[in-house]
């Protein structure tokens, strides 16, 4: 067991501290950009955010000691607020014309696959996985919406520790790389029997990643291309109302018993926790509705997303450096389990929903 120090924020905070951790993290996320840019990774559409999370946490576990301990609090800050900031500006990738573009299938397959992952996800992680709640439902998460951008949108609300989130990303990255090589395979070899918008459903209806979205869906047809995005980011706007549950959710569920004192006399009595608004997720959603009455000119949207992609890059960069990985090995294996069991649901469960959806509005 490593005996260095965490970096959780310590109980006296030092501006000048906090900001130096702040800066230290930018400058990290730069590099890590600049590492994603290289061809032979952007090739494998693995996003600034993956790398971020992998390089902060070769850091957080080789060369953290070198890092001044009151930089922690500028890492945490990263790590909490500016993730929930950043969340929030997502959803300037998302219109509801673009929704609509893909009606009421592109809605349905969205809908079916979100919600039958998510309690699927969330079951077979905790009942038959034997995973602490918090690992499951990021897991479940990851593979129902949008990967890592939902597993940093959940671990936010569920304020759990920054090493389950990493397991949970592992687990995206793995299989939602291997969905961006082998479904187009899948296609070629006529396994699939997809028309043009069959495939557009069922690429951005199971694959993780927007990126790896694209990326296979682009090795089809610019047309698939065009629907899978829109059915991969009508998924993302799903991130709003099941944050909204999910807080409801939390609030309900009692907090465990204190345990007994030494005169054999119990704690507190459960109670429900009080309830947790996500507002991260309402400016989510007020931000896709800016996007859809575009009041923003082109430019600035743009100028806002790459900004957007490199606060998610400092955010997932510093839940590395807080990343143990001996804490990640505890659930390592049976975590990877889940993904690829969700990862056979999404692939065999996506494509008969979208056969079932293509001949209810044939």
């Amino acid at each position: 067991m490593s005996s260095s120090p965490t970096l959780s924020a310590p109980a006296r905070i030092e501006p000048h501290g906090q900001l130096n951790g702040i800066l230290f993290v930018a400058l990290f996320a730069a590099a890590v950009t600049r590492l994603a840019a290289l061809p032979a990774i952007a090739a494998l559409g693995i996003s600034p955010l993956i790398v971020g999370i992998a390089a902060g946490a070769v850091y957080g576990n080789t060369l953290r000691a070198g890092m001044p301990a009151h930089w922690a609090a500028g890492v945490n800050f990263s790590a909490r607020k500016l993730l929930r900031i950043a969340v929030a500006f997502f959803g300037l990738r998302v219109s509801l014309q673009e929704i609509a573009q893909v009606g009421l299938a592109g809605l349905t397959v969205s809908i079916g696959v979100v919600v039958s992952t998510l309690i699927f996800g969330t079951w077979l992680g905790m009942k038959l996985m034997k995973l602490d709640r918090d690992t499951a439902i990021l897991n479940a998460a990851g593979s129902a919406i949008c990967g890592a951008a939902a597993v940093l949108a959940f671990e936010s609300t569920l304020q759990s520790k920054p090493e389950k989130s990493a397991v949970a990303v592992g687990s995206v990255v793995l299989f939602g790389t291997l969905s961006m090589f082998l479904y187009p395979l899948m296609y070629r070899a006529g396994w699939l029997h997809l028309d043009t918008l069959g495939v557009g459903l069922f690429f951005g209806g199971t694959i993780h990643e927007v990126a790896q979205v694209v990326g296979a869906a682009s090795n089809v047809s610019p047309e698939a291309t065009h629907i899978a995005t829109i059915v991969k980011m009508t998924r993302v706007m799903l991130l709003v109302p099941v944050l909204l549950v999910l807080g409801v959710w939390l609030a309900r569920a009692p907090r465990r018993a204190a345990p007994a004192t030494a005169g054999g006399k119990h704690g507190a009595t459960p109670a429900a926790r009080k309830l947790a608004v996500p507002w991260f997720a309402l400016g989510f959603l007020a931000c896709v509705l800016v996007n859809s009455l575009q009041v923003l000119p082109q430019a600035a949207t743009q100028a806002v997303n790459m900004l957007d992609t490199f606060a998610l890059t400092m955010a997932m960069t510093a839940l590395g450096i807080e990343t143990q990985v001996a804490q990640v090995r505890k659930a390592g294996p049976r975590a990877l389990a889940t993904g690829f069991i969700l990862y056979l649901w999404l692939m065999v469960g996506g494509l008969a929903l979208t056969w079932g959806v293509e001949r209810l509005f044939a």
